[in-house]
């Protein structure tokens, strides 16, 4: 009112926007912009109007929705894996200095090379160093090798621990996700592993992996690191107790104690990094005795020596 009077304005001359029509402050000010011309303030539904996007049209798919029946891969792991999800997982990450690993697979592979007729393969692998240090390990916890039988029952529930290393590993085939085992790894050097590891990749690409070697596998380890990932979440399956996932190895920082001018100092230095994953069953495997497991494991790894060192 008071701008009205002071600019001698005529209120019936000016379109209210208000409630029922009512004249608001802004509408005398946009009616005095306009050269006192009536202009009503745009309403809600304009002004919703002017700022509603616009989108683009939904892409149309190409080709057509179809049904394809699961392979045999896939119904066992469809069944396999339902099983697990009676399991409780316990799971339990860390990470491996390579350093010393990666100067042990060398030599190695100088060794290999002077006698290419001797092997089936032209390299070594990190994983016959891993699938060894872990048989070492399992000598030390033989529980991780065990497997639950009558578990539905936690009264009639016993576990067998079995003498047999015989350790799998995922593999991924023309057919999909298949776990062949090394068997009787405790009773193998590393280049004998890497020899039966070839054999079972080569039968892989071919899809022609024979049945025992899929069967009585007591523990295994995924190398899905190859393709990507750090830290992973493997599922148990019901003949075994735990599974191990080695992630990619990263070239990372990290505090070490080293010598300079006869002392001992803490420098950032560079070192190659591998994470695994593990997981264990939570019904029979506790937090304490899966941490120390892994840790027997990871210093061999850390350490190759120790794979001569204690060799019977």
């Amino acid at each position: 009112r008071r701008v009205v009077k002071e600019n001698n304005v005529d209120i019936s001359e000016i379109k209210g926007s208000g409630k029922g029509g009512r004249v608001m402050k802004e509408d005398v000010m946009t009616y005095l912009a306009n050269g006192r011309q009536a202009t009503a303030a745009p309403k809600r539904a304009d002004v919703s109007a002017l700022t509603t996007p616009t989108f683009a049209k939904a892409a149309i798919p190409k080709g057509e929705d179809k049904l394809v029946g699961l392979s045999m891969i896939q119904k066992a792991m469809f069944k396999q894996m339902t099983k697990s999800l009676s399991i409780p997982h316990f799971g339990f990450a860390d990470e491996i200095i390579l350093d010393n690993t990666i100067a042990f697979r060398t030599a190695l592979n100088a060794h290999v090379a002077k006698s290419p007729v001797e092997y089936n393969f032209k390299k070594v692998s990190y994983m016959p160093i891993f699938i060894k240090a872990l048989s070492i390990a399992l000598d030390e916890y033989p529980i991780m090798n065990a497997c639950l039988i009558d578990s539905d029952d936690a009264s009639a529930a016993k576990l067998k621990y079995r003498a047999s290393h015989n350790i799998g590993v995922a593999m991924d085939t023309p057919n999909g996700l298949i776990v062949p085992n090394i068997k009787n790894v405790q009773n193998l050097s590393v280049l004998e592993i890497a020899t039966e590891l070839t054999r079972l990749q080569e039968a892989g690409k071919r899809n022609a992996i024979p049945m025992a070697d899929l069967q009585e596998g007591t523990i295994s380890l995924s190398n899905v690191g190859m393709i990507g990932g750090t830290y992973l979440n493997p599922v148990v399956v019901t003949s075994s107790v735990a599974i191990a996932a080695v992630g990619k190895t990263q070239r990372l920082p990290r505090f070490k104690m080293i010598e300079e001018d006869g002392k001992m100092v803490e420098r950032v230095v560079a070192q190659e990094i591998m994470n695994v994953s593990w997981s264990a069953d939570h019904r029979v495997i506790d937090g304490a005795t899966m941490a120390r497991f892994s840790q027997v494991w990871k210093n061999v790894i850390e350490n190759p020596f120790l794979l001569g060192a204690m060799l019977r």
